[in-house]
């Protein structure tokens, strides 16, 4: 029953560790111990791809799409798990308060020839059967407990044991606290305040990835559009085209023009034609591209199926400039990657305080206090005092013992101070040295980032507005060129210019229109650019991270 009660009280010591992993003697204890952890990982397919599946197509908008790719991209999500390093770097800083619990047993049996009346036998034979159970833990005050219970039967057959088997047993309890060098919770939690501190700098990091990798596959997306509206040209080129070999044809067929005037004709669709099918080319590429960041790419029912993205070429709405001060500020105020210099920073400071700790002297106070007990067989007389005396044995045994030493009647106290004074420790002094170093360096690593930031956000700013402007100019020059067609086509029809000009005009419009698209295009790259140098992209996009 005494043992029970030592087990019940390690039972209760055990919570005040401060983590959540499961405790001695609970199930979860030896389920988690005792058993084999998996190693097989298992990968779940990608999700939600049928959920956008309408008339036999892929319909995406845009952000429909971005919710696949942070679902189903594969480096967002590995992105994603290593943060768990730094959330196991927590649990792994509450190991010094963790509480040990120790149980040892041995049985030791030796014969030894005797050379003196005095060892009370020919030859001795001794067993000796000690049993100790240990409990240590450090909290986090700095306070260290150590409670020892240690139970020792001893059988011999020498004629002179008092008591034989003798059962010894002992209770001791000591209490150590630091009055200098790690005293007081705040010293002693701070390995967990600087694993929350990286933590914390984790998920910036964690952010900052992931807008890169938002980056990306939305410009996969709009390599998307604009390989599919430069198909879109090609083929109203490739109409123009001809259209314009079909009237050369039949005006060769009535005599209206030269057979040397057809060549060219041919030549502008044949080059059209060819510029169709590269086109086709182009937009399957990217497709693939596409298919491979929503993980459409590992489903084969998802690999030939027609993606239709729901994005509009329409020009911006808002013609104004950007205010490139103001876009500097919020960048400032929100990039992840700057947040985790700063956090960075904190995580120095702690540090520096840990280690300056490390340089006091190491002062502790201790108390123990504890008990003893004596059981066993007792044997009153011996053959020295009166050998002819018949000898009575009293019956005893481990309750005399224990009830002797929780019972308190022979104690044992004493306190002590210890201290330790580093004369010269070059170590910890080397490790003060070079956390002070790192704090300077993510200092000046903070100033570099701030000035890339306000240099990232001007070009951003610069792009974008060019990009506007370049859309309005490509506007009025796709129209201009519209209307140079159909002017140039009627003039052809009342016979004022050859076929030669109307397939010029023809092919100047196509290239305006194709350039006009570019701008669209570049002024949606432009856009996303500047969302991510200014840490706005995922909440514009709506994607909110968990916590």
């Amino acid at each position: 029953m005494r043992l029970y009660g030592i087990l019940a009280l390690f039972a209760v010591m055990a919570p005040l560790c401060a983590q959540s992993d499961p405790f001695f003697p609970t199930p979860s204890y030896f389920k988690k111990h005792f058993s084999n952890t998996p190693t097989h990982v298992e990968l779940q397919p990608p999700v939600r791809l049928n959920d956008f599946v309408v008339g036999g197509n892929m319909e995406l908008s845009l952000r429909n799409y971005l919710e696949l790719v942070v679902a189903n991209n594969p480096d967002v999500i590995v992105q994603k798990l290593t943060v768990q390093f730094n959330r196991d770097a927590i649990t792994r800083a509450f190991a010094p308060f963790d509480p040990t619990a120790t149980a040892s047993f041995m049985a030791t049996r030796a014969s030894t020839p005797t050379g003196s009346l005095l060892q009370g036998a020919t030859t001795l034979n001794t067993l000796v059967q000690p049993f100790v159970l240990g409990y240590q833990q450090t909290f986090e005050t700095g306070t260290q407990l150590a409670i020892n219970f240690s139970s020792f039967k001893t059988s011999t057959n020498s004629s002179f044991s008092t008591f034989n088997p003798e059962l010894d047993s002992s209770i001791n309890f000591s209490v150590t606290q630091p009055l200098l060098r790690g005293r007081g919770v705040y010293i002693n939690m701070l390995p967990v305040t600087i694993a929350r501190s990286r933590l914390r700098a984790a998920d910036y990091n964690f952010q900052n990835q992931l807008i890169q990798l938002i980056t990306a596959a939305e410009s996969a997306y709009w390599d998307v559009v604009a390989a599919r509206e430069n198909l879109r040209v090609q083929q109203e080129s490739y109409k123009l085209a001809d259209a314009a070999l079909t009237r050369a044809q039949k005006e060769l067929e009535l005599g209206a023009t030269s057979p040397l005037e057809i060549y060219q004709p041919q030549a502008n669709r044949a080059a059209a034609e060819l510029q169709v099918s590269l086109a086709e080319y182009q937009l399957a590429q990217t497709e693939d591209a596409l298919r491979r960041q929503i993980g459409a790419d590992l489903d084969p029912k998802f690999h030939e199926i027609p993606i239709v993205l729901t994005a509009t070429l329409e020009p911006p709405l808002d013609s104004a400039k950007v205010d490139a001060e103001q876009a500097v500020v919020k960048a400032l105020g929100t990039r992840p990657d700057l947040k985790n210099i700063v956090q960075s920073m904190d995580a120095d400071d702690l540090s520096i305080k840990l280690t300056n700790d490390s340089l006091r002297p190491n002062l502790s106070l201790s108390a123990q206090y504890g008990s003893a007990g004596l059981g066993g067989i007792f044997y009153p007389g011996t053959n020295i005092v009166n050998p002819t005396a018949p000898v009575v044995p009293i019956p005893g045994g481990i309750g005399d013992a224990l009830a002797g030493t929780f019972g308190f009647s022979n104690p044992t106290y004493g306190f002590g101070l210890n201290l330790q004074l580093p004369i010269k420790d070059r170590q910890t002094a080397a490790n003060l040295a070079d956390a002070l170093v790192q704090k300077k360096i993510d200092a000046y690593t903070k100033r570099s980032t701030e000035e890339n930031i306000r240099l990232q956000v001007l070009t951003a700013v610069q792009s974008l507005n060019s990009a506007k402007e370049g859309i309005r100019i490509g506007t009025i020059a796709r129209d201009l060129a519209r209307k140079r067609v159909e002017a140039d086509q009627k003039r052809y029809e009342l016979g004022t210019i050859n076929l030669y000009f109307v397939l010029s005009s023809q092919t100047d419009f196509i290239t305006a229109e194709s350039n006009l698209v570019n701008q669209i295009i570049n002024y949606r790259r432009s856009e996303l650019n500047l969302l991510q140098r200014t840490g706005e992209l995922l909440a514009e996009r709506g994607i909110v991270l968990e916590p």
